[in-house]
């Protein structure tokens, strides 16, 4: 089979038919309960999340919900850790939580490798992506990142206020992927769109769903194609042209492998983004301090990262099991929450304070176990020069309207409305 050959057919062929996997009933309401009907869509949980987990931590350490089919949350860093571990026991062939879960036959590829895959498929899988990750590969597109942070601050020229997060921080890693992938940098709307369908519409009905999701295939193929007519040295490139165990990959893997590089580079960084500026606006000390010492700037990028880690990573488990305590039904969801771990008393001093210079500081931001973020370099990158291009430019900001700070739903957490008074 030639290169050309994997990609002549339809936008289907790049994906596992949906009508294999299960769907449960939309739950929709307010939550009752959150240590027993707990909804990480709703907009409580949006604007409210901390308290929620700090709550929880202390009288039901780990939560259950009947909604999407049966979801568990534990809150402590030990859970977390312990499930995040478990390749026996949990599978990630499922990695958003929601009303549809992929059949058990995708296991142990997934549709997104590697992030969906379990072992020992996931070992290789993974490998193949390190190269492009290293500190080395990703130093490369620090001074183009510093360049286009700088054109977006040229932008809010005569304005008073602006959407920090609409306005910049969304643009950032759009830009980073798009050049990474050989994606049209023009574009960018398109991704935030999928972003958004992938993450924050989990209670649509299936066929919206999939009309939505069906969308993103349809332009990968686009890209594919376009790649095999005129390739060139990008990631894209790369993943045609990538073998594992002497095969070049099959259609879903080098799709799905683009389609997690799209949807989790994108939202969690700009997510991470926007919260460190949000809470440099909330905080003059710490922005004052960071203006005046920027060489301590590294050491909060690693604290915003704890402080307000985006991630909520999603397991299902594979057989009834008795796990610490709780009696867990084959196929229920089990949401590992990255950011309630960080904030865990019992695993850091002063878990919720934000000290911009902690030196002790191994947070759970970019995952625990066999899944830890193969990206870590590069949203590190972008999130440190995203952060020094505006400390620089823009020394005195402010939170314009606190009330209309909007943070999304779903399993990645960050401002997608933040509105700041400069100058």
């Amino acid at each position: 089979m030639s290169v050309d050959d994997r990609f002549t057919s339809d936008p289907a062929s790049l994906r596992s038919d949906p009508a294999l996997g299960t769907f449960s009933e939309i739950v929709r309401g307010p939550v009752t309960d959150w240590a027993t009907d707990f909804s990480h869509t709703d907009e409580e949980w949006a604007q409210g999340a901390i308290g929620i987990w700090d709550d929880l931590r202390q009288r039901c350490p780990i939560a259950h919900t009947e909604r999407f089919g049966g979801a568990w949350l534990p809150t402590r860093y030990e859970d977390v850790a312990a499930v995040a571990h478990d390749t026996e026991h949990f599978s990630s062939r499922g990695i958003i939580a929601g009303n549809f879960r992929p059949p058990r036959a995708l296991a142990p590829v997934g549709g997104t490798p590697p992030i969906s895959s379990d072992p020992p498929f996931h070992h290789d899988a993974r490998k193949l992506l390190l190269p492009a990750f290293t500190k080395n590969a990703v130093s490369r597109h620090e001074e183009s990142t510093r360049a286009f942070c700088s054109s977006l601050v040229d932008r809010f020229a005569g304005r008073d206020v602006v959407d920090a997060a609409a306005d910049y921080a969304q643009h950032v890693p759009v830009r980073v992927i798009a050049d990474m992938l050989g994606f049209p940098p023009e574009d960018g709307p398109r991704f935030r769109r999928f972003v958004e369908n992938a993450l924050e519409g989990i209670d649509l009905p299936p066929e919206e769903r999939l009309a939505r999701s069906s969308s993103l295939f349809e332009y990968l193929l686009v890209q594919i194609r376009d790649h095999l007519e005129h390739p060139r040295e990008d990631l894209t490139t790369y993943l045609l042209e990538a073998e594992l165990a002497g095969r070049k990959l099959e259609p879903a893997h080098v799709a799905g492998t683009m389609a997690l590089l799209l949807i989790a580079g994108i939202d969690t960084t700009w997510s991470a983004i926007g919260a460190s500026l949000w809470h440099l606006a909330g905080h003059p000390e710490d922005r004052r301090r960071l203006v005046a010492e920027p060489e301590l700037r590294p050491t909060a990028v690693e604290e915003f990262l704890r402080a307000y880690a985006p991630v909520t990573m999603a397991r299902l488990v594979k057989d009834d099991v008795t796990w610490h305590g709780v009696e867990m039904k084959a196929e229920d969801w089990v949401l590992l929450s990255f950011s309630a771990a960080n904030r865990d008393p019992a695993q850091f001093e002063r878990a919720d304070e934000v000290l911009v210079d902690r030196r002790v500081n191994r947070h759970a931001a970019f995952g625990l176990g066999i899944h830890r973020c193969v990206g870590s370099h590069l949203a590190r990158m972008e999130l440190r020069v995203a952060l020094d291009v505006w400390l620089d430019r823009v020394p005195e900001f402010s939170l314009a309207d606190s009330a209309a700070v909007r943070w999304s739903t779903g399993q990645i957490r960050g401002p997608r409305a933040l509105p700041l008074r400069i100058g």
